[in-house]
């Protein structure tokens, strides 16, 4: 009866054409959600999200404003080739993936093909977008990529116009990159792991014989509270020649290197056991600490290695802590308990609301009883973390940097560590990232790459202008708007294959799915004209859309 009901009133709607918006003298109002990615058919969440523009839609139009609330299908980038390679292939997963959408066995052999999926999923959304009863002006729907001729006509001419003004250069950056799609991985592209960054860390340099044992660290500005080295005793770490030294990593982290421009050949193995209770000079600090065994050494995060600065880490105090007071843990590592009594933190940061030593200070606040306890060990690190690097002041044994806030002395310390050759750098991904093809991503140094001048500064303080004339609700989130711009930097916006549009003047690289996507919204205005078939797709050149744009 409901369903009956719901056929007869979308039919009425769509003979009274009252969701199709065109130009008169009511005011404007324009309606945007961002595009879904047609690897599959509409789901709760999207229904959600689509929902709520609807409903802004038809309170507008009830308002009496000529309300335009347009839809289109994404369909640009790798993922949506991978999957039909693996179909392809014959792989299990991706083909039960397809029959638990409830595609029939005979129909699957279809979908090899990368434009099929585009298709079948986009006429199926419209469907069930229809059946659903949203408003939605279907006139002016379109998919992205070249297989749509106006809109890849209409990414030329933006890619065109960024390169004029100097927005589009080709350059050298780290990126999120998957090893098996080999491309650079932006958001669309992910299924987990969406807004992460590649993340700079300063691998430090500690003098061991004939080479260097490397620890990678967020903080450099903390090498003046060392006091110790941490290992994982159950890891096998390598020896490898790293641009000509002899360093020892975790093997997770020679393959990653090999990635940003380091010369990597593993030459040996090295037990995380038998390193225990040696020494090791600390640079900056030029004196010899000991090498103690943690559980929190991951050897897939940076060198599998960490630096202890007790004063200031709560892993590094409770690590500390936990080895202190079992004498018989220690004994059986075979270390003398004696020795690593004497350990004690070094206060090296005057943090807002803390006294010498944050880290013993929190740990003891919230309770946190080992270094296995991870949960609670992670909300100390975040607040002394947070508190120590925005407020903090470095202490008078801090050398020359007394004095100075840590934001400051973390530029500064870096700088000197890498100039004196006692440090170098390496990037990770700021959180878990999986390529929509199922792998999981690193950070690799791509050169001879097009990049998006995101971090132009000039650009920036216009953008920043234009979030400023902004109307937010709630206004409170204009700030958020604001660290975006801030934070965001240049962008690789190419990559070598998937579907997409060309880049205009190098026809090798296919622009990738963010960068093809910034401006979308405005192509609704005349998407219109083009399904009509009133404007031929072979006449379309820049100078139209400057002049519909640019009113030049």
């Amino acid at each position: 009866m409901f369903r009956s009901i719901d056929k007869k009133w979308q039919e009425r709607w769509e003979k009274a054409k009252i969701f199709e918006a065109d130009p008169d003298e009511r005011e404007k109002f324009f309606v945007n959600l961002p595009y879904p990615y047609m690897n599959g058919y509409l789901h709760l969440g999207r229904a959600f999200t689509f929902l709520r523009g609807d409903i802004i839609a038809r309170y507008k139009r009830m308002k009496g404003f000529n309300t335009l609330y347009p839809f289109a299908f994404h369909c640009t980038g790798t993922p949506i080739v991978a999957a039909a390679e693996r179909i392809a292939d014959g792989e299990e997963i991706q083909i039960n993936n397809l029959r638990k959408m409830g595609i029939p066995e005979e129909e699957i052999e279809n979908f090899k093909d990368p434009v099929y999926w585009t298709k079948h999923f986009s006429e199926k959304m419209i469907e069930h977008l229809k059946a659903t009863g949203f408003g939605i002006d279907w006139r002016r729907s379109f998919i992205t990529t070249s297989l749509n001729p106006y809109y890849n006509k209409f990414i030329e001419w933006q890619f065109r116009k960024l390169k004029e003004k100097g927005l589009v250069a080709i350059g050298k950056h780290p990126v999120i990159w998957c090893p098996k799609c080999k491309n650079p991985v932006g958001d669309h592209a992910r299924l987990e792991g969406e807004g992460e960054t590649p993340q700079e860390f300063t691998l430090l340099k500690f003098e061991f014989g004939d080479s260097y044992i490397i620890a990678a660290t967020l903080r450099p500005e903390t090498i003046f509270g060392q006091t110790n080295l941490w290992v994982d005793p159950e890891v096998e770490y390598v020896k490898a020649r790293v641009n000509g030294e002899i360093w020892i990593i975790s093997k997770e982290c020679a393959e990653k290197l090999k990635n940003q421009e380091k010369d990597v050949e593993i030459t040996g193995k090295v037990k995380g056991r038998d390193l225990l209770g040696k020494y090791v000079k600390a640079p900056g600090i030029e004196r010899e600490i000991i090498i103690l065994p943690s559980t929190f050494c991951d050897p897939d995060k940076g060198t599998g290695i960490v630096t202890s600065v007790p004063s200031d880490a709560p892993d590094d105090w409770m690590g500390i802590y936990d080895l202190q007071r079992d004498k018989e843990l220690c004994e059986s590592f075979g270390l003398d308990w004696n020795e690593v009594k004497k350990i004690k933190p070094i206060p090296i940061i005057k943090t807002k609301g803390f006294g010498d030593l944050p880290a013993v200070e929190i740990c003891k606040k919230l309770g946190v009883r080992s270094q296995k306890d991870r949960e609670l060990l992670e909300k100390a690190k975040k607040e002394v973390y947070s508190m120590g690097f925005y407020t903090g002041v470095m202490n008078d044994n801090c050398g020359e940097y007394a004095g100075m806030p840590v934001m400051e002395a973390k530029e500064k310390i870096k700088k000197m560590l890498l100039d004196s050759k006692k440090a170098d750098i390496m990037y990770e991904p700021s959180g878990n990232v999986v390529c929509r093809c199922l792998t999981r991503c690193i950070v690799r140094i791509v050169k001879d790459q097009w990049f998006i001048r995101y971090g132009d500064p000039e650009w920036k303080k216009e953008t920043h202008k234009a979030v400023d004339r902004m109307k937010i609700i709630p206004e409170t989130v204009k700030k958020q708007f604001h660290y975006v711009v801030e934070w965001l930097n240049d962008w690789a916006c190419t990559r070598e294959f998937g579907l997409g549009t060309k880049l205009p003047w190098d026809k090798k690289w296919v622009i990738e799915s963010l960068s093809d996507s910034t401006i979308y919204m405005a192509f609704y205005t005349i998407s219109k004209y083009f399904n009509e078939g009133t404007i031929k797709a072979d006449i379309i050149d820049d100078e139209f859309f400057d002049y519909i744009f640019l009113g030049k």
